[in-house]
């Protein structure tokens, strides 16, 4: 068996071993409060994610290949470096050399716009300011994913059912097959009610029940378990969406 079947093997027991999936939501549900994912950054800015699913994320990109990286939900900019970091790494190494980053997000604070055009890897990122959902925002980012080969898509900014439903509607079919659209914070539908006392969203009202709905009318994409039960410590449970046709 090479190491590619045992690796295969290993992530499908994994997904099996309810004692090792237990202590990682144990470890999901108390670092909440603590804020745990606001602690990283990457290339000098915050990312806020936690690193299991930072992991992930460069598989994936290495695996697509995308011409373009969507993502909606920008905050201080970490995750958006963190995607050009691995576009430019994949044209080092011969990929494609054009790959771009998209970001859209209701409210891109001037600090944050500032220090994410300052970076290096500027070059690689374009920004929209406005709500993902609102018809013109949308307009914009399907006329910049018009002609590309290969999209990946990450759904990551206002986590209420309603709000993640209409971006599923909105952008999961710029993905293109093969590719990935993932869905951010799943978790929330795990966790004890109460664990988002300021927030609008809760167990039955967030991405995962946003996700799961809408996948009952798009069997063009299926769950990718390995993701999730690769990593065990991710926010996105079940929201590794791979569109297959």
């Amino acid at each position: 068996m090479n190491f590619s079947d045992e690796v295969g093997l290993r992530v499908a027991e994994n997904g099996a071993n309810e004692p090792l999936k237990q202590a990682a939501h144990r470890f999901l549900a108390e670092s909440v409060a603590p804020k745990y994912s606001y602690n990283f950054s990457w290339l000098g800015r915050p990312i806020i994610q936690y690193p299991q699913d930072i992991v992930v994320m460069q598989e994936i990109i290495w695996r697509v290949q995308p011409d373009l990286i969507i993502e909606t939900g920008i905050a201080h900019g970490g995750s958006l470096i963190f995607s050009a970091s691995i576009l430019e790494l994949m044209a080092v190494c011969g990929g494609g050399q054009g790959g771009e980053v998209l970001g859209v997000d209701i409210d891109i604070r001037p600090h944050n716009r500032a220090a994410i055009e300052a970076h290096p890897l500027a070059r690689r990122i374009k920004m929209i300011q406005g709500s993902s959902i609102a018809p013109d925002i949308i307009a914009q980012v399907r006329a910049a994913a018009a002609g590309k080969r290969r999209v990946l898509v990450c759904l990551d900014s206002n986590h209420t059912h309603d709000h993640v439903l209409a971006e599923l509607e909105a952008y999961a079919d710029l993905t293109t097959v093969g590719s990935y659209c993932v869905v951010f914070d799943t978790l929330i539908e795990d966790m004890d009610p109460g664990t988002y006392p300021d927030r609008p969203w809760g167990p039955g009202n967030n991405p995962k029940s946003a996700a799961r709905l809408w996948l009952t009318t798009h069997p063009e994409f299926q769950i990718d378990h390995a993701m999730h039960n690769k990593t065990l410590i991710t926010v996105a449970h079940e929201g590794f969406l791979k569109r297959v046709r």
